[in-house]
């Protein structure tokens, strides 16, 4: 079932829209192949939803590293360690980040030479770490703190929805 909505112009209905079209692709799982197909689905909303990206997906915690989950976007990265990168920083310090330019941000992994900026939300169910939210963009300065709000929303019914799957928190116990 594919829900479509249009943008009408005004941020705080499109906003809520978009939140209430990812919200339609959280079913109950019961696998990592539900989760998979969920993921999948966010990831090509957030895609659509967000104007001037150039990349939107998950990478998920194994309980040592993020590891590439489902994403629109260029080929990415598939491992990156907590010591490396904006992801690995905002999954290290469980907080989001917002990076106008990533060639100033230490210890950047350049996945892509077209991305500029940077968002991403830590995935996190009662303190622990899950995953995150990832996004680019090919424009310097491209996030504000609505899009940083809007993010850390769909994380927070993201995270509960992982949580139900004991395959993808087995880290957790």
């Amino acid at each position: 079932m594919y829900t479509a909505f249009s943008k009408t112009g005004n941020i705080k209905e499109d906003d809520r829209a978009f939140i209430e079209a990812c919200r339609l692709y959280i079913e109950d799982a019961h696998s990592v192949f539900g989760h998979i197909s969920n993921l999948s689905n966010i990831a090509a909303l957030i895609y659509d939803y967000l104007d001037d990206i150039n990349w939107a997906g998950f990478y998920l915690f194994d309980g040592e590293k993020l590891v590439l989950g489902p994403f629109q976007g260029e080929p990415a990265c598939t491992r990156i360690l907590l010591t490396r990168g904006v992801c690995g920083a905002a999954a290290r310090e469980k907080k989001t980040l917002v990076v106008e330019d990533v060639e100033k941000f230490p210890g950047h992994i350049a996945c892509s030479s077209a991305s500029k900026s940077e968002l991403v939300v830590p995935l996190l169910l009662d303190g622990n770490l899950l995953g995150v939210i990832d996004i680019d963009s090919p424009s310097v300065g491209r996030f504000s703190d609505r899009e940083a709000r809007l993010i850390e929303e769909l994380s927070s019914f993201v995270s509960h929805s992982l949580a139900n799957d004991w395959v993808l928190n087995y880290h957790l116990n």
